[in-house]
């Protein structure tokens, strides 16, 4: 048996897969049983290293900094939307003096590093870290999604854009009303993943000054004693990280299974028989009419 792109397995290729999952997954375990035996030994789990949390001014102290986080990782992310659309728009534009240095500046934010681009702009518009951070997350993503949208638009049908000249409506037009958000519809899990990136970057905020989750938490365990806390804080952080970025990526996940080159085969083949119907319905209609 043969699929579209690969061999199907047979029964002895599935069993040695099979044994190969196994025993990576026990040496996997084993491994992170060593690594919390180890912990352990050296009293990072005893209770006098997590007392402290016991202390609601502690939580709320790092409940603050994860909102700050949020709403850096939240407003970063409708600008870089913003951004990442107008550069896909641009990028395509049939005007060479449009699109040559809209294809400069897009290159420029995707090669520049976004820790880089923070600094250049905290200090080149002496502005505050946290539209610092903001500006520096919109602008580098922005030009990664723009790129994204683009390869959607150039994907899609010639037919599509096509159509829409053929109503009347001008490139323009028929760009934003007909293929942007086609495009945009597709691209939307690479979307939400890159906003994942997006939110993990956001503690690079740390380094120029932000008091966000990554800082705050480093502070409080200065404060208390770090060599004391500074693991269990440590843990905290990247226990509240994790549950955010696991959850924005079960969301991506829902989104690529909702999308039309994401649903099964039965879904994608009622979709595809339905949409048929109705055009053949619509043609039929329109020749009854003429």
């Amino acid at each position: 048996m043969t699929s579209v792109l690969y061999d199907v397995p047979g029964p002895k290729a599935r069993r040695r897969s099979l044994i190969a999952s196994i025993a990576t997954g026990l040496l996997l375990a084993g491994a992170l049983a060593w690594v919390i035996a180890t912990l352990a030994g050296e009293g990072l789990f005893d209770a006098e290293r997590w007392d402290i949390f016991q202390d609601p001014l502690v939580w709320a102290a790092l409940g603050n900094a994860l909102l700050v986080t949020l709403q850096v990782a939240v407003l970063a992310s409708v600008l870089a939307v913003l951004v990442g659309s107008v550069f896909a728009v641009l990028r395509l534009s049939s005007l060479k003096i449009v699109r040559v240095p809209v294809t400069v500046v897009l290159e420029f934010f995707r090669g520049m590093p976004v820790l880089l681009m923070m600094f250049f702009i905290l200090i080149l518009f002496a502005t505050s870290q946290y539209w610092a951070v903001v500006m520096g997350l919109a602008l580098y993503n922005g030009a990664i999604i723009g790129e994204a949208l683009r390869s959607g638009i150039v994907a899609l049908p010639k037919g599509q854009r096509e159509a829409g000249l053929a109503l009347g409506l001008s490139p323009l037009k028929a760009r934003l009303l007909i293929e942007f958000p086609q495009a945009f519809r597709a691209m939307t899990p690479i979307i939400v993943a890159q906003l994942v990136v997006l939110l993990k970057d956001s503690s690079l905020g740390y380094i120029v000054g932000l008091e966000e989750l990554v800082r705050r938490q480093r502070t409080l365990a200065e404060f208390y004693g770090f060599s004391q806390y500074g693991f269990s804080f440590f843990v905290i952080t990247l226990l509240a990280f994790l549950i955010v970025n696991l959850t924005l990526s079960w969301f991506a996940r829902r989104l690529a299974s909702r999308t039309p080159g994401g649903r099964g085969p039965r879904r994608a083949a009622r979709a595809a028989i339905g949409e048929s119907a109705d055009t053949t319905v619509i043609r039929t209609a329109g020749a009854g009419g003429a």
